[in-house]
């Protein structure tokens, strides 16, 4: 047996995408934390870690690293991180356990915390990636979010250095091309300066990501909320292009604007269409297409431009040609967990238990997408 690992930080919040990476703090929460939409952070106030203090993260993590093998070898598996060994971990040394994990998952994938993180100095910055992967040599992949007014307070050659040093990706929340939804949701920044930061970013040799938020404009605003989006990343061309769909919970400064009639949500059915006319106008990009979310109501939307357009697209089409209450029923399933293709409503041991869902809101008067936004709250 072992003592405890010395501590080390983690932020509340990571891409979808970075499941399976080791989590490594640079900053502390958001430093702009003035966007309607958003829940987190809210009332915490932003802060930037030094350089020790990355380096005695890392330095705790690669403890707990070693710890982990010794305990492999113990148990007979030559120091190897397999699913007993992680099993071992979780029962009896919980605090080593996301360590485990990520050992347990290949130990390749980094993600850099928390919102901001490339607005620490760029010295330190590449300090603390040398340091990182001169203590996990495994280390093949690191991430990190950054918004677009911070990468436009770095140069090309910024960027360039960063990726020298072991920076492989930059998640940048574009959320919208619009200007005006951009200005009502307080997002700070345009959709040129977006697509200078991302043209940025590209020019380097980094990959990007950029996500769209769904649904962002509302019922007002949400054909331009489409058109222009596509236009900013057709100007961009990032590697990947990942959706969200808008909920509002009670955390977040847009609820009280929904609850006043301010800002209207759109329904399932207008988001979809949104996203229809969205994707139509994506042209002369090579980037992929991802629907990793679960907020998302069609999962099966995926692929790579521009090959799998069309097919993303007939995805859509064949979503809303199903009769009203087939496509309520598909929202309800995805929502509650029992659907994640349109196929699903054929296997009767899915569809049953919503079914009978739909035919006990329906008899309680309770309106379908009323319920929905409810049951969406869940995955925020």
């Amino acid at each position: 047996m072992f003592a405890s690992s010395p501590a080390y930080e983690q932020g509340p919040i990571r891409p979808p995408s970075e499941a399976g990476s080791l989590l490594l703090r640079l900053t502390r929460n958001c430093p702009w934390n003035r966007c309607l939409f958003c829940p987190v952070y809210k009332g915490d106030k932003f802060s930037r870690r030094s350089l020790d203090e990355i380096k005695n993260d890392i330095g705790s993590m690669a403890e707990a690293a070693e710890k982990i093998r010794i305990l492999s070898l113990e148990s007979g598996f030559g120091g190897e991180v397999n699913r007993q060994v992680a099993a071992k971990v979780q029962a009896g040394h919980p605090d080593l356990f996301q360590v485990a994990f990520w050992l347990f998952r290949g130990g390749e994938n980094v993600f850099l915390q928390d919102g901001d993180s490339l607005l620490l100095p760029v010295d330190d910055l590449v300090e603390a990636l040398r340091f990182l992967k001169e203590k996990f040599p495994s280390i093949t992949r690191i991430t990190t979010y950054a918004r677009s007014r911070t990468l436009l307070r770095r140069s090309v050659e910024d960027f360039r250095r960063l990726k020298k040093a072991g920076l492989s990706r930059i998640h940048v929340g574009l959320e919208s091309g619009n200007d005006a939804v951009l200005e009502y949701m307080q997002k700070g920044v345009s959709g040129a300066q977006h697509v200078e930061a991302g043209k940025r970013v590209k020019a380097a040799g980094l990959s990007l990501s950029e996500y769209v938020i769904l649904g962002l404009g509302g019922k007002k605003m949400w054909r331009d909320h489409a058109l222009d989006s596509a236009r900013v990343l057709n100007a961009i061309n990032p590697d990947y292009i990942r959706v969200r769909t808008l909920a509002v919970p009670s955390a977040s400064p847009l609820y009280e604007k929904v609850r006043n009639g301010e800002f209207e949500l759109m329904p399932d059915d207008d988001v979809i269409r949104e996203e229809k006319l969205f994707i139509e106008r994506l042209q002369g990009i090579d980037s992929y297409f991802y629907s990793d979310h679960i907020l998302n109501l069609l999962e099966e939307v995926n692929g790579k431009l521009p090959e799998d357009k069309n097919s993303m697209l007939e995805v859509i089409d064949r979503y809303l040609q199903l009769p009203a209450v087939e496509r309520e029923q598909f929202c309800l399933g995805r929502r509650t967990g029992y659907f994640r293709t349109i196929d699903d409503m054929q296997n009767a041991s899915l569809s049953k238990p919503v079914e009978k869902s739909y035919r006990q809101l329906q008899e309680k008067g309770i309106s379908v997408d009323e319920y929905i936004k409810k049951l969406m709250l869940r995955f925020i």
